[in-house]
């Protein structure tokens, strides 16, 4: 594995919020998240911003409350550098993160009935799927756009069981 180059306190305070938040602590979790978004700022870095509005999402049940962070990551991606990415972590690509935002997003529309919004994000994620790691992380990603895909065409709008995040 290809170690992290330097150090980022924000990048570390969003990895120890992420970590309560998968241990179970989702409320100190999501309030934690909340309150580094309030530090970065809308106009702070991107790979900050887009870090901490993918993770929080799924620290929402309600779909349309995880598609406004999903949104929120989205649209920073779309600021970061291959430079900053780099410069965070020498193994990733941006490239790489655009798949599961789009899944995402796709699960997120999925879920609140918007089955052509659906689609459209689930063509760009599996578009842009060849970025993905040939790892464990890049065959979940895929396997899981074919989970969501078919459960569009089925307009199934139920939690998936693999779904990360809270579930009520």
């Amino acid at each position: 594995m290809t170690e992290s180059i330097g150090t980022d306190s924000m990048m570390d305070a969003i990895g120890k919020a992420i970590t309560e938040g998968r241990s179970g602590n989702v409320v100190s979790a999501r309030g934690q998240l909340l309150d580094l978004w309030k530090t970065i700022g809308v106009g702070g870095d991107p790979l900050h911003r887009c870090t901490l509005a993918h993770s929080l999402a799924d620290l929402y049940a309600d779909p349309a409350q995880a598609l406004a962070w999903d949104v929120r990551a989205l649209d920073a991606a779309d600021s970061i550098s291959e430079q900053r990415v780099q410069e965070h972590h020498a193994g990733l690509h941006i490239a790489g993160f655009y798949p599961s935002l789009h899944l995402n997003l796709a699960d997120n529309y999925r879920r609140l009935g918007s089955f052509e919004a659906a689609r459209e994000h689930l063509d760009v994620a599996r578009e842009r799927s060849s970025a993905l790691p040939p790892d464990s992380y890049g065959q979940l990603i895929r396997a899981v756009i074919d989970e969501v895909t078919t459960a569009v065409e089925n307009r199934d709008t139920a939690v998936r069981a693999s779904a990360p995040g809270v579930t009520a």
